[in-house]
């Protein structure tokens, strides 16, 4: 997907929104869910909010080994990220919070991390799949920050195909972003029930044809996003 710059940056900043309120990202943000194995609780944390029992213990190992002003702290938990509980660990979570908020090292990291981790596989997607519309890319990144990857328990609830598969683009985009919005909206989890804010977003952002994002500010659960 050859996005521009500003494309992309706007694409990161909607889902910034979506996970934190705040289209800059709240590197310092901390919010504990009953969302993780089992449904047990687990710390989400950073500028697009990822999990103690995801990749948690990547962000803060990478942090730590990039000598940050709260590196030495830090080094102590950034094993047990994942295998101990840490969300009730004051100690841990304040140190988190302080160095996403004080810290430009861990900026530096998150904004790595996150683009490593989940933007670069997205955009991996669309091109395996031969999806060209940035607006399809939102859609795609947006799949992957929040639920790992475009689930397939999703895809297969709707007949229109992808582009590689001598599908539509805009059909298949607009076919998984509705599916996704009622399978959201009838999860067993409250949580996740009350996300459907995001494919409501993208929703708007297909009736209006906004698929080379041209079109702003995008209305992000009431975040008003510019590029």
């Amino acid at each position: 997907m050859n996005l521009t710059p500003i494309q992309k940056r706007l694409i990161e900043r909607v889902v910034n929104a979506f996970e934190t309120g705040s289209a800059d990202g709240n590197y310092g943000a901390i919010a504990i869910f009953s969302d993780g194995p089992h449904n047990i609780r687990q710390i989400t944390y950073g500028r697009s909010q990822t999990t103690e029992y995801g990749n948690l213990r990547e962000l803060v190992r990478n942090y730590v080994d990039a000598g940050g002003l709260f590196s030495e702290a830090l080094r102590p938990f950034a094993d047990l990220v994942g295998s101990t509980p840490l969300t009730d660990n004051a100690e841990f979570k304040n140190l988190l919070r302080r160095a996403g908020r004080e810290d430009p090292v861990m900026r530096a990291a998150q904004d790595t991390f996150f683009d490593l981790r989940y933007f670069s596989p997205a955009m991996n997607w669309t091109d395996a799949h031969q999806l060209t519309e940035p607006l399809s890319g939102l859609v795609v990144y947006d799949s992957f920050i929040h639920s790992g990857s475009v689930l397939w328990i999703i895809r297969q609830t709707f007949p229109e195909a992808l582009p590689d598969l001598g599908g539509d683009e805009m059909a298949w985009t607009t076919a998984y972003v509705n599916a996704r919005h009622q399978w959201l909206g009838n999860h067993a989890r409250e949580i996740v029930r009350r996300t459907t804010y995001r494919t409501a977003c993208l929703q708007r952002e297909i009736a209006r044809g906004n698929w080379d994002l041209a079109q702003t500010p995008i209305d992000a659960n009431g975040v008003m996003v510019q590029p």
